[in-house]
């Protein structure tokens, strides 16, 4: 399986996370990096340094507005007297459409939902390489390969067109889903991260042109709470094609497969003629945030259960945080899946 990876992409070394009101170790560290790439060679993926397509497959999922402020934000921070060495917003606008200040402090809150997404020196590098990964995975598959995997780090499935969070910055899943549109396909994008997509469902949600399906823990109690509801079904042109599939918490491999096969028929039933995994492996039973119970070998079911669909299939890196098994778990669906 080829892959794609670039070296700037361990420019984003986060520091601050917050969790029920206590400051703590960002969990989305460089590390992750080592580990994955470490389990995708073990599954046969050869890795290549993506080449730079520009910003405008970036562009065409993000706002000009928004990728303005991720290049500047950082040195508009450092100017203001006093201020931390990464971009945390402490105030955010009440809706979409209020006020937009030319405050750095002010479009820190418009621009990031929540403090689980701190901007550093290198946060745009590493988030455009990422960027850059996926989308030459999705060239790949334009160009006849059945399946490729994109290193992508930081991930990006709660980005949404002008709004970072929860780790993400540029909807790396997104942009590749509307690369391979460009170019003729008809994709699908399977979400199975422990947490909702709510960024790729909000950049989609009024669109028929794209199938965003995601299978997470139920955000009635879990990250990110406001998204990801069963009902949330898409708007105007795009109703029906958003499906929301929430899990209890502690859901384990067979539960988790019986669901799986209800969204794969929903991936069939849409005609898609290729498909975006937004690749999470944080729904194992180990992973720090303990929302979902996936056996190592459950993720292998998972790899062939998607490769049952016939279609070819680009794994786009979410998230799966610092474990033991983190490597493991993507060796495990990436074999399961080329096997099968």
């Amino acid at each position: 399986m080829r892959a794609f990876f670039h070296e700037r992409q361990w420019a984003h070394d986060p520091k601050h996370f917050m969790a029920n009101g206590a400051v703590l170790p960002n969990p989305e560290q460089p590390e992750r990096i080592a580990r994955l790439r470490t389990g995708a060679e073990a599954a046969g993926c050869a890795f290549e340094t993506p080449a730079d397509a520009g910003i405008a497959p970036i562009a065409a999922i993000h706002s000009s507005e928004y990728l303005t402020f991720l290049q500047t934000i950082h040195g508009r921070w450092q100017r203001i007297d006093g201020a931390g060495e990464e971009v945390i917003p402490n105030i955010h606008p009440a809706n979409r459409s209020d006020g937009y200040p030319k405050s750095a402090v002010g479009q820190a809150g418009y621009h990031q939902a929540d403090t689980a997404c701190p901007i550093s020196a290198g946060t745009w590098e590493a988030a455009y390489w990422a960027a850059q990964s996926a989308i030459a995975a999705a060239d790949c598959l334009q160009a006849g390969v059945r399946a490729a995997y994109a290193l992508a780090r930081p991930p990006g499935h709660h980005a949404f067109a002008d709004l970072a969070g929860g780790f993400c910055f540029l909807n790396n899943s997104a942009i590749a889903a509307e690369r391979l549109l460009r170019a003729g396909h008809r994709p699908a994008v399977l979400d199975i991260d422990v947490h909702h997509g709510n960024g790729t469902q909000g950049i989609f949600y009024a669109r028929r042109d794209v199938l965003t399906v995601s299978l997470h823990a139920d955000p009635v109690r879990f990250y990110p709470f406001f998204w990801g509801h069963a009902q949330e079904r898409g708007t105007g042109a795009g109703l029906g094609a958003n499906v929301n599939l929430p899990l209890p918490r502690g859901t384990g491999d067979d539960a988790y497969l019986s669901e799986l096969s209800r969204a794969t028929e929903r991936v069939q039933a849409f005609g898609a003629s290729v498909l975006v995994v937004a690749l999470g492996l944080d729904a194992f039973v180990g992973d720090p945030f303990k929302g979902l119970a996936i056996t190592t070998e459950g993720f292998a079911r998972i790899g062939a259960a998607i490769a049952e669909l016939g279609l070819p299939t680009l794994f786009v890196q979410e998230g799966g945080y610092l474990c033991d098994a983190l490597g493991d778990n993507l060796t495990s669906v990436l074999t399961g899946f080329q096997d099968a």
